[in-house]
């Protein structure tokens, strides 16, 4: 059976064929041209930029032709030409190119093409370079020589984020703007997968569980999921269930009647109630005492209350959310928590992100908080110096976000000129003094071999931290990166160095 023009749709035809009661040779026909009617997925794509044709080879050997559509351009000007005609998904480009810097490049992409992922490649590797290709829009940095595993490893973390990044942008041309969460800012995947899960969650009335370290934002997550619902026009109402007094927390909640307890002179209306047609958020969820779980649970499963001192229950309509800093799973399973309870809350479980996870977001949070702080201090003409915001992203923030709005807003306050220096900054965001300027080294008249000098620090470092690699780099005053590439140049190996050592003790019995 031939088809001059085939249906588009593919179960049209089958039902078509179906239909007829077809032979056995007409199936077979037209499911070969089904499957030519499927559309093919397209392989992925990878702009390689490097002047060395060998490492732009070692790359393409590594990610391997088939799994993507590898092209490659020999240096910065080259790679623009190819990008005004052709489309690719990911560049990786080598920093230092004759012409135009990798950097150069990578800021003219974030500019002009900036659904393109970008992934920076050096073999002089140092912690301003890092920071200043994050601040620009990198995905991420490698370090040369570079490890095969990591290699793909980045490559597969980077197409996840062009993914998202193509989604957004397919969002934003189909709703016109950004899920309304505006006083949450940032354009880091983390937060925006978060973000997008909470914009699904909110067209709903089921129950949200929001996680996160103390500061990452968790209440204002919630107001952004009250404001994108169907109760958005109803009441938002907050109850922190640890600045609270355990005993006063019931009546809070679920409100008395007069003569409940001593000093009840009159009837009150609880949280909850106030709620009603809303949204109440429960922030630290976890603080409550278990007596109460057990009230919160039948709240939860009955949509009703029962104030202090009354003898009936009252019928509400309310959708709840609650955040906690704490592992709930982790306390249900230490019996500090109720089970029930807590699958009772985490229905939709949303889990903020910390700061340090999403390193990209720094400079934009700190510009705005400066920006405001600017404002609300009179501090029009303060700007922010060199080498300032490079601080912000090498410190680990614990505090997180929270932290960071009260850090610029001290150092806007405390600054005297009128910008803000290295010197205004506290502490603990100054770089650290170098070491070695306290070391005092004579050097003999034959003079010393560098390398192995090198090497004999880096192995004491290595022994002193018991061979825990991020501990030696950090002993060393360097990153985890350049400390590692440092190691493989000197092939030094646990094993290879406690056998040399074992050699060395039995080569001195022998002669004892």
């Amino acid at each position: 059976m031939q088809f001059t023009e085939p249906p588009n749709d593919i179960s049209l035809r089958v039902m078509v064929l179906h239909d007829r009661h077809a032979t056995g040779t007409e199936w077979q026909d037209a499911c070969t041209s089904l499957i030519e009617m499927i559309p093919k997925a397209m392989p992925k794509s990878i702009l390689v930029v490097d002047d060395h044709a060998p490492n732009r080879e070692f790359i393409r050997e590594v990610l391997d032709d088939a799994a993507y559509e590898i092209s490659e351009a020999h240096n910065a000007s080259e790679a623009l030409a190819y990008l005004q005609s052709r489309k690719t998904d990911l560049v990786i480009t080598d920093v230092r190119m004759p012409g135009i810097s990798g950097v150069e490049l990578l800021k003219r992409l974030h500019q002009h093409h900036p659904n393109i992922v970008v992934v920076l490649v050096s073999a002089f590797a140092t912690v301003d370079g890092a920071v200043e290709a994050i601040k620009f829009g990198a995905h991420d940095y490698l370090i040369r020589p570079i490890e095969i595993d990591a290699l793909r490893s980045v490559v597969q973390r980077a197409f996840d984020c062009h993914e998202s990044r193509m989604q957004r942008s397919k969002f934003s041309e189909a709703a016109g703007q950004r899920p309304r969460f505006e006083s949450i800012l940032g354009q880091s995947k983390t937060l925006l997968d978060v973000l997008e899960q909470a914009a699904r969650a909110a067209r709903t009335s089921s129950t949200v569980l929001i996680q996160g370290e103390t500061g990452t934002g968790k209440e204002l997550l919630a107001r952004g999921i009250h404001s994108l619902s169907a109760r958005s026009a109803k009441p938002f109402v907050t109850i922190n269930c640890g600045a609270i007094p355990r005993d006063l927390l019931e009546s809070e909640l679920f409100g008395h009647v007069k003569g409940a307890f001593t000093g009840a002179f009159t009837d009150r209306k609880g949280q909850v109630e106030s709620a009603d047609g809303g949204t109440l958020f429960l922030d630290e969820i976890g603080e409550m005492s278990p007596e109460l779980q057990v009230k919160l649970l039948r709240f939860l499963q009955n949509a009703e209350i029962q104030k202090v001192g009354a003898l009936r229950s009252v019928k509400v309509d309310i959708r709840v959310l609650a955040a906690t800093h704490r592992d709930l799973a982790t306390m249900v399973r230490e019996g500090a928590f109720r089970e029930d309870l807590y699958y009772r809350l985490n229905v939709i479980p949303l889990r903020l992100p910390a700061l340090r996870d999403r390193r990209e977001d720094i400079p934009e949070l700190t510009r705005s908080f400066f920006k405001r702080s600017c404002a609300k201090h009179a501090c029009g003409t303060l700007r922010l110096g060199n080498g300032v915001l490079e601080r912000f992203l090498v410190y680990q923030w614990p505090g997180n976000i929270r932290e960071l709005e009260n850090i610029v807003e001290r150092i806007v306050v405390l600054t005297c000129g009128s910008e803000v220096g290295i010197a205004d900054l506290p502490d603990f965001l100054r770089p650290a003094p170098n070491p070695v300027e306290a070391i005092r080294l004579d050097l003999p008249p034959s003079g010393i071999c560098f390398g192995g000098l090198e090497k004999e620090i880096l192995l004491r470092a290595l022994q002193q931290s018991n061979w825990n690699q991020s501990m030696a780099a950090r002993l060393l005053g360097m990153s985890r990166k350049t400390f590692v590439y440092r190691v493989q140049k000197h092939a030094l190996r646990r094993d290879a160095v406690s056998h040399s050592a074992r050699s060395s003790v039995e080569h001195a019995n022998a002669y004892d």
